[in-house]
Formats: structure tokens, C-alpha cells, sequence
């Protein structure tokens, strides 16, 4: 199977060629590695120019800042693997995780797996509580909506059989991706399991960029893409059901 990792980036000098170092030496040898700099002032983009283009797959130079939804939206338009992994530009997450995350894929087990900071036995650097009680709050009200008991709806390790992330119109443009996405692929009736995966949050002086207008947004999110999905599965419903329905 061919890995497609989609990498979005906006600021992130420090960290770029440590992470994408990172992902070429990841224990998965059929991968392409496309980066989508979504406008970066910081000299990210020189340096994507100068020293990674020739190391990756592909650059996408977005022609203003979006977002990470907006990013995502165009990196995943252009993979070409079987299965499709989200890796930020921090040093978060770690790409030597990308094989657990995949095996449930790769098994057959599963199309969409969730890496979760919250479950396993791997390091998590202690940080925030707030962003834990918060993550934990929107999780919670996310699985009350869309019935599903995962763990941890924030997190960046999401991996999708490419046919299914694909079919899937991203509309958020900022963080507000990741309960979108959740509660879409809720709706799809796809086999969804979880993982548990090590984590080394950064502090906002090493360059975190969430903050609790995004948790605002989340929520909003959560509500809005949850009963548009269920409001759609209702409608196929009558339409199948009635007939006269039209």
C-alpha cells in the first residue's frame, strides 16, 4: 500500500526540516509527502524553496493564509496513496507511529483511524490542563452527537483509506476541521478505530497556534456538521422510504 502524508504548514521555520527529516526516515519505505505552506512569513517558504522541494513530492504555496482546513483541503485533493495521513509541521506527533496507525487499515479492520493522545502507553509531555479539559468537553458533546466513543476528536494523527477522505467536501477552513471531519465520517457508516499514540505538545512560546476562540469554533462545529448529517441521513431516508418524496 502507498502512504500519502499531507503536511499543512504557516510558520514554521524552526520545525520544517526536522519533521520532514522525520517523515522521510518514518518506517514506511512507498510514500509520497506533499506540504502545503499556507502563506508563511517566517522564511518557512524560503526554505521549502531551497532546501526540502527536491526531498518531497510535492509543494503546494497557497496564495494567502487560509487556514489548516483550507491547506488540508488542497494537499488531500492531490494525494495519490492508498491511505492518507494528517502529520503537522511541529514535532508533536511522531512519525515513527505512523505504523501503528496504519495497521488497522493495512488488516482491513478499519478506514479511518484516530490516533489518540489520551489512550496507550506511549510519552505525552505534560502541558495545559485547560486544553485538556477543553479537548476533553468537545470530544464529549462530539460522540454525544455523532454516537461515536472515541477519545480524542483533536488530535492531528488521522489516517483514511484515500477513497473515503477524497469523497469527503472539507468546508472549514481553520481548526475547525477536525470535528467536521469526525462527524462525517461518522455519518458514513465506515469502520472507525482508535490507537493510542505518544505526544510532545509544545507550549505557545515554542509556537502553539490553538487557542479558545478555536475551542468556540469547535463547538459550533460539532453542532453544525452533526445535525447537517443527521438533517441529510433523514432526508435519503424519506426519499427512500416514500415514494411521493420528491
Amino acid at each position: 500500500m502507498k502512504l500519502s502524508v499531507v503536511i499543512p504548514c504557516y510558520n514554521e521555520a524552526g520545525t520544517i526540516e526536522k519533521i520532514v527529516a522525520a517523515v522521510l526516515r518514518a518506517p514506511y519505505s512507498d510514500k509520497e509527502i506533499i506540504i502545503v505552506d499556507d502563506f508563511s512569513h517566517d522564511g518557512t517558504r524560503e526554505i521549502l524553496q531551497d532546501k526540502i522541494a527536491a526531498r518531497v513530492s510535492r509543494i503546494i504555496y497557497q496564495p494567502r493564509n487560509q487556514g489548516k482546513g483550507a491547506a488540508l483541503r488542497a494537499g488531500i485533493r492531490e494525494a495519490t496513496g492508498d491511505i492518507v495521513i494528517i502529520q503537522d509541521a511541529d514535532l508533536e506527533y511522531d512519525p515513527d507511529e505512523y505504523p501503528k496507525i496504519m495497521q488497522p487499515i493495512i488488516d482491513d479492520r478499519a478506514d479511518v483511524v484516530f490516533g489518540s493522545r489520551f489512550v496507550g502507553s506511549g510519552p505525552h509531555r505534560v502541558a495545559y490542563f485547560w486544553h485538556r479539559a477543553g479537548n476533553g468537553i468537545l470530544t464529549l458533546f462530539s460522540n454525544m452527537l455523532s454516537n461515536l466513543n472515541l477519545t480524542d476528536i483533536e488530535t492531528c494523527y488521522k489516517a483514511f483509506r484515500r477513497e473515503i477522505i477524497q469523497s469527503i467536501t472539507i468546508e472549514e477552513n481553520r481548526f475547525g476541521f477536525e470535528p467536521e471531519i469526525t462527524a462525517k465520517v461518522a455519518r458514513k457508516g465506515v469502520r472507525i478505530y482508535e490507537v493510542g499514540i505518544s505526544y510532545h505538545g509544545r507550549t505557545y512560546r515554542e509556537g502553539k497556534k490553538i487557542n479558545w476562540q478555536d475551542g468556540f469554533r469547535a463547538l459550533y462545529c460539532i453542532v453544525k456538521y452533526n445535525l447537517k448529517e443527521i438533517s441529510k441521513s433523514l432526508r435519503l431516508r424519506l426519499r427512500k422510504n416514500l415514494p411521493c418524496f420528491r
